[in-house]
């Protein structure tokens, strides 16, 4: 199911009227789209638009291996983080782990699918393409070029 992933930055920064037919709606930034929801009706709609793209076949949920593989990556980023602190395991804040694993598992799910990340945290995803090879590019490039 190659096509187009839109990370959640990008639904906030862009909120793109147009999409492209090949748009695939990650579960993972469908989840995080309904935690910053403002309103029950902007729930309504998020729970709307899913069943639209499970009806449509075009919802990538991650299964077992994709959850294994994120935990891999993660566990590999800890390591060369640790490597690098001369041995000592790094501190990062729960808020940044849980981001780190999030897009662990979008990385993850668009790779299986052979998707293109559209996304504005071009950091994060930096930091997970020496363990997962997943083709990124930046929201304005996209949206410009």
């Amino acid at each position: 199911m190659p096509g187009t992933i839109f990370d959640t930055n990008i639904w906030i920064a862009y909120k793109p009227a147009r999409l492209p037919s090949d748009l695939i709606m990650s579960a993972v930034v469908m989840q995080e789209l309904v935690v910053g929801a403002s309103d029950k009706s902007e729930i309504k709609f998020l729970a709307a638009s899913r069943r639209r793209y499970e009806r449509e076949g075009k919802m990538l949920v991650p299964d077992s291996e994709d959850w294994w593989q994120a935990g891999v990556i993660f566990n590999s980023y800890l390591r060369k983080l640790k490597s690098r602190a001369g041995g000592k395991t790094p501190r990062l804040q729960q808020s940044e782990k849980q981001r780190i694993v999030r897009d662990a598992l979008i990385a993850v799910t668009a790779k299986r699918a052979g998707a293109l990340v559209v996304t504005d945290n071009l950091v994060d995803f930096e930091k997970l393409k020496p363990y997962c090879k997943v083709k990124v590019i930046s929201g304005s490039d996209y949206f410009v070029g």
